[in-house]
Formats: C-alpha cells, structure tokens, sequence
C-alpha cells in the first residue's frame, strides 16, 4: 500500500506499533490467533465497506471492556476510501502517556490492537459530508486542524486543555459539517448548538483519585468543579456520537460488521 509522505511538524505516523487508544503498552508480542482474529475482521469490515457504497465512514472497534458504564464500543476513527483502498485516520494515545497523535492506518493495522471484543460497527455519513471530509483527511496539514496533542482519556467534552481520541474524531467533523468553524471552541460551540450530548460517566471520588494518581493519560481538572465533585464526567464516547450522528441526520444507524466467515 503507498503511503503518503508525512513532514515532521505534523505528528502523524504509519504505523501504531507501541500506541493505543488510552491503554497502557502491551510488551507482549499478538499471538498468531490474534492477528488471524484481526485480519479476518478488517475483511469482513472492508467487504462491508465496500457493499455501502461510502467514501467515508466513522468505524468503531471495541478495544476494551467499557460495559460497567453502559457502553458497547471503546474507540473510533474515519475511514475513507483513496485509490481503491480503505484507509484510517484516528488519534492514538502513546502507551499510557499524556499525550497522543494522529495515525494514519490501514484496516489491518486498526484491528492487530488486541481488542476486547473482535467485533465493529460503523456509520454511513451523509454524501455531503463525506465530500467535505475526503480531501481534509487525504491531506496532513488540514488533518491536524482541530487535533490537540495533550491527552486525558476522559477529557472535558466542551473543553480545550486536553483531548481524547474520539473527541478529535468529532471535533474534526463538526468542522467538515460548518465551514465557518475554524477552532476547537468553535467546533464544540456547533456540537451544543446542534444538540450534541455527551457520555455522563458516574465516577466516585476514590475512582477519579485513584485514576488521576496512577495514570498519566487520566486527568479530571478540565472538567467544571460543580459537576465533577458530584461525580460527573462529561467526556466524548462512540455510543453517544453514534446517538447523535443519526438523530442529527448527519448519518445511517450504526451498522454492525457481519461476523467473519469461519474458514
């Protein structure tokens, strides 16, 4: 597969070896079960892909277990489609460190990740907006717009100090649907306006100390005082983006992956 070429000013890179979507990194080596597991799921993903007829697509994996908070799906990225190959482009977090960059993969590399659960869904974006995002994720410099390199994996949905992979994710279509917004503040101000409603995660003060004391990619002084010593974390997840691309009109319902064909 050709890849781009990527200047160092902006940090994008091929290949995820070592960076994860706010988990610590794994030392141990896939097993050859799990790169068959993650192969076999890119292509069913890519077969699925290829039968909707899309350019681009928002796709969600299930890299961990975030069901004690109601929530099926962990992390999400743009797909898009460039000379007959699906490619993504999503914010990793780097090994657990307070900080993250933009990668640019393919669907292989995006499920060799050890997830919890080798399954994915994805949406269909409105043609308009899949017009308006292809050249902006095609091209390094205008990719890197709304991207914030510092890290919190439960960063304030409305807030500028620190942002998570799915808020990019998001902030980045916000603006590819409204022209006009040029900044991260702007991008959420379009999010409220247009109905956006954040994940609402119940964490106890132990839980949020515990958290912000052992892990740097885990910080809480973004988020206004009121609501998080009642213990209410507003933070940007799939299931709630997933919620509002299709009530916004902006997307098809999630779709599932149909389960590989056992060989």
């Amino acid at each position: 597969m050709r890849r781009p070429a990527l200047a160092l000013a902006v940090a994008l890179l091929a290949v995820a070896a070592g960076a994860h979507a706010g988990r610590p990194c794994d030392e141990k080596p896939a097993t050859a079960r799990q790169v068959e597991q993650g192969l076999n799921l890119a292509q069913a993903t890519a077969q699925a892909l290829d039968a909707s007829g899309a350019q681009v697509v928002v796709l969600a994996r299930a890299g961990q277990d975030l069901s004690k908070y109601g929530l099926r799906w962990s992390h999400l990225g743009f797909v898009y489609r460039q000379d007959g190959v699906w490619r993504v482009m999503h914010k990793l977090n780097h090994c657990g460190t307070d900080h993250a960059a933009l990668y640019r993969q393919g669907l292989g590399e995006f499920f060799l990740d050890n997830p919890y659960r080798y399954e994915a869904a994805f949406v269909v974006l409105k043609p308009e907006l899949q017009q308006a995002l292809l050249p902006v994720l095609a091209d390094n410099a205008q990719v890197v717009r709304f991207n914030e390199r510092r890290y919190s994996m439960v960063a304030y949905a409305f807030g500028t100090r620190y942002q998570q992979s799915n808020q990019w994710v998001l902030e980045t279509l916000a603006g590819a649907a409204a022209p006009g917004v040029v900044s991260r503040r702007a991008a959420q101000d379009w999010l409220q306006s247009q109905g956006y409603a954040p994940t609402d995660l119940r964490l106890s003060t132990m839980t949020r100390l515990g958290g912000r004391l052992t892990q740097a990619n885990i910080a809480f002084d973004d988020h206004p005082s009121a609501r998080r010593f009642a213990g209410h974390i507003d933070t940007v997840t799939v299931d709630s983006m997933f919620a509002w691309l299709a009530r916004a009109g902006l997307s098809t319902p999630p779709q599932p992956v149909p389960p590989p064909a056992p060989r």
